[in-house]
């Protein structure tokens, strides 16, 4: 199960990368010629999607090292979010906005073909930001590697075992093009946790026997998701509330555990090979400040799922979308010989550290602890940008498609077995049958929604047990 293609970028070329731009990726690839002449040396960005992570996707790309680099177009299907962006670009950007955005009237696209205008955009070399729900990544992937645009893609990259398999094709056709293409699972950039694997590598506290992953908060982003108003089609409703619909994100277990997933299996260094788990809803409603209405998403409140690795090392997962309860956003390790933090409250900074015997802070003290990294980290959303960039600007292979598939298709793996019951294996889930949007790429504003609400308004759920094989994660 262990990418040999995508090991991860070393601590070495991290820093290298902080202080110069000259790291690359250690990722394969087929390298191109240099695209851009002498006399126009710009490389110019679209943005597909512009909500608030495309939108801070875009600022991190044109603050990039290894500039000029300037935002040319951007898409999306509703207006108002691209209106929305615009103006927050401008704000965040201040002074440098008329430097690094040129974005007229006439290189801003709406609709569902949107994207194909914002990549017709560009030139061959430039690149594309494609951050939409995740239900529409293989679509516009497949677009940007016909026209010969380098991709950076938001997390998750697929959501189900059809689009997985799509991804994975798709990223190998993506090497074979010399394509440059980077995926936002930003944690694999973090010098300080590349340093903390090395320690790791090193036997430090001898070998990883577990792994446990949290993140336990209040209901975030769309994750809860309220009765439609009635003057807005299914479809419509369903795109902008993303996060409340498997088709269109995978839920809030795909797109915000995902992270923590990945960064342990970077830990390990390997992919687990099955999973099993348990979740439901409880007291699944609103905010109060909305009515404390309940709600018509498919996630569920919690989330408790157990993978194992092919040597039996587990990764314990736990989360929780719960007002009132305790937060915990963190992963850890646990070894022979210690323990340790590999993030700390959040994505960014890590503060990654290792400590004697298995007892963690607050248990743990200071004088128990062996490592730790206790100096400024500079933040991953900008290396993955930079690494990117120095990869384009020094033609050098760049291509995290094949990891960020595997990341995707793991964290759906536990997904599943938590909404079906059942032991999932890895190969179960790459091979299902069931797409949750088998026609996602003839979509248009007027089509029905790939998830159809029932005379209640209420949308199907997952329902533990009651699934054969193969396994469906609803009705």
């Amino acid at each position: 199960m262990t990418d040999s293609q995508t090991p991860g970028v070393t601590r070495r070329e991290l820093l290298h990368t902080a202080g110069s731009v000259a790291a690359v990726s250690a990722l394969a690839g087929v390298a191109v010629p240099h695209v851009h002449a002498a006399e126009d040396n710009t490389i110019r960005v679209a943005l597909v999607g512009c909500g608030g992570r495309g939108t801070s996707a875009a600022i991190n790309a044109v603050n990039a090292k290894g500039g000029p680099i300037k935002l040319v177009a951007m898409a999306d299907v509703f207006k108002d979010r691209l209106t929305r962006s615009h103006g927050d670009l401008k704000n965040l950007l201040s002074d440098k906005f008329n430097t690094l955005v040129d974005v007229p009237e006439s290189r801003k696209f709406l609709g569902f073909d949107a994207y194909k205008a914002a990549i017709d955009s560009l030139r061959k070399g430039d690149v594309v930001i494609l951050t939409t729900p995740p239900a529409f990544r293989w679509v516009h992937f497949t677009y940007a590697i016909q026209k010969g645009v380098n991709v950076f893609m938001e997390k998750p990259i697929a959501v189900d075992g059809p689009s997985s398999r799509r991804m994975f094709k798709l990223g190998e056709e993506s090497v074979k093009a010399g394509l440059k293409v980077g995926v936002g699972l930003m944690c694999r950039h973090c010098v300080a946790r590349a340093e903390l694997l090395e320690q790791l590598q090193r036997g430090a506290i001898g070998d990883i026997m577990l792994l446990q992953a949290y993140r336990q908060k209040g209901p975030e982003a769309s994750s809860q998701v309220g009765p439609r108003p009635k003057e807005m089609s299914e479809l419509e409703y369903q795109i902008r509330q993303f996060h409340g619909f498997l088709w269109a994100s995978g839920g809030c277990y795909s797109d915000f555990l995902i992270h923590n997933i990945d960064e342990c299996c970077w830990m390990k260094g390997d992919w687990p090979v099955q999973a099993e788990g348990s979740g439901g809803r409880h007291y699944h409603l609103t905010t109060k400040e909305k009515g404390s209405q309940p709600t018509i998403d498919q996630n569920f409140d919690v989330y408790s799922v157990e993978y194992t690795f092919a040597d039996g090392t587990k990764l314990q997962l736990e989360g929780r979308t719960m007002f009132g309860c305790r937060e915990r956003f963190a992963s850890y390790v646990h070894g022979t010989k210690g323990c340790g933090i590999i993030s700390f409250n959040s994505h960014s900074p890590a503060r990654p550290r290792l400590y004697k015997g298995h007892n963690l802070p607050p248990i743990a003290k200071k004088a128990d602890q062996i490592w730790a990294f206790d100096r400024p980290e500079p933040n991953p959303y900008d290396l993955e940008w930079d690494h990117l960039i120095a990869a384009i600007r020094d033609n050098k292979p760049y291509n995290e498609v094949e990891r960020g598939a595997r990341a995707s298709l793991v964290t759906a793996m536990g997904r599943m077995a938590a909404h079906t019951g059942q032991t999932i294996t890895y190969d179960q889930i790459l091979n299902s049958p069931h797409e949750f949007a088998p026609n996602v790429d003839k979509l248009t504003l007027a089509s029905a929604a790939p998830l159809v609400a029932g005379p209640d308004g209420k949308y199907p759920l997952p329902q533990p047990g009651s699934s054969r094989p193969p396994y469906r994660e609803y009705a």
